[in-house]
């Protein structure tokens, strides 16, 4: 029997528990010295946000190839459902659910602008450990990617304008300085030099997950009071936004007659977000401490559910 696959699945779920374990320390700690992560000196430690996010998308780019998009041939059927189910669902979920918790405005557009988020890595991974359909996941990240700079504003424009102004043309560019133009040179510097820079594989995903910590506890450290005033209410509508997508994006690709593979697959697609772009959209409206807070949760949230859900999915395929 290989037991390379198992070896490596566990490996995923230790860097996860790592990552997710992290995300809580940098999150209490920032909502006990929040000073810690508001400014040194003269400096804003908010200002690290945007070039961290670039670097974290430089990175997922260089996890990509051209391959990844050539996916679309091989499965349309599958790619399609999982790309309306994204930017259909989460947006909409968000949207009924700020309009039943009455949240402030700011705190309001920020559920749903993580909502009109694509997908991350992070649900490749869980993908991955829970044997779902990896190739799937990477594809519908990729694509929801490099979507994501056309529709999350038109969905922001449609759904959060009542709650913030949104300049679609502003936003549309600043995804794709913080997304786009980073993933193709993450892509090109896959195609031309990975060979030569193999190590460089190795490393990055270290300085994502460092990356994004960082970013979390920025937010928290910013909306600390807020966070103290609405926490809970948040809380309680993150964690329900996450696995309403979850539930939908598996039942709805499931009546689609998508195999079970593929519907948890799209079921992590839809439930788990990229909000460290929404994040950073967030720190470009000049709503940090705001919009910024959902974004920071959801990310907590989703790693610790996608966890719970991949083991469970992953046991579940070893009784098949």
């Amino acid at each position: 029997m290989d037991n390379k696959p198992q070896a490596s699945s566990s490996k995923f779920q230790l860097k996860n528990l790592a990552f997710t374990l992290s995300v809580i320390v940098a999150v209490v700690w920032a909502m006990i010295f929040p000073e810690h992560f508001t400014t040194w000196g003269s400096f804003k430690v908010s200002s690290l946000i945007i070039p961290l996010l670039m670097l974290i998308m430089f990175g997922m780019g260089t996890t990509m190839s051209i391959h990844d998009f050539a996916g679309v041939v091989k499965m349309p059927k599958a790619i399609l459902a999982g790309l309306l189910c994204q930017f259909t669902i989460m947006p909409i979920v968000g949207l009924l659910l700020v309009l039943l918790a009455g949240l402030p405005n700011e705190i309001a557009a920020g559920v749903i602008l993580v909502g009109s988020s694509p997908s991350g890595l992070a649900s490749n991974v869980m993908s991955y450990i829970s044997k779902s359909n990896v190739a799937l996941s990477i594809t519908l990240t990729a694509f929801a990617t490099i979507l994501a700079p056309f529709l999350t504003p038109l969905l922001m424009k449609l759904l959060a304008s009542s709650y913030v102004p949104v300049d679609v043309l502003g936003m549309l560019w600043s995804i794709t300085k913080i997304v786009l133009l980073p993933i193709i040179a993450g892509l090109a510097f896959n195609h031309f030099f990975y060979e030569r820079f193999k190590l460089f594989g190795k490393i990055m995903p270290i300085v994502s997950m460092t990356g994004i910590v960082v970013i979390i506890a920025v937010i928290t450290a910013s909306g600390r009071d807020s966070l103290l005033s609405i926490g809970f209410l948040l809380i309680g509508i993150v964690t329900l936004h996450n696995l309403i997508g979850y539930t939908l994006g598996y039942w709805i690709t499931t009546l689609l007659g998508m195999d079970k593979k593929s519907a948890r697959t799209i079921a992590f697609e839809v439930g788990m977000q990229n909000s460290g772009l929404a994040s950073g959209i967030a720190a470009e409206m000049g709503r940090l401490a705001t919009m910024g807070l959902a974004p920071a949760l959801f990310s907590i949230i989703q790693n610790i559910t996608g966890s719970i859900l991949s083991g469970f999915w992953r046991k579940d395929v070893k009784k098949m």
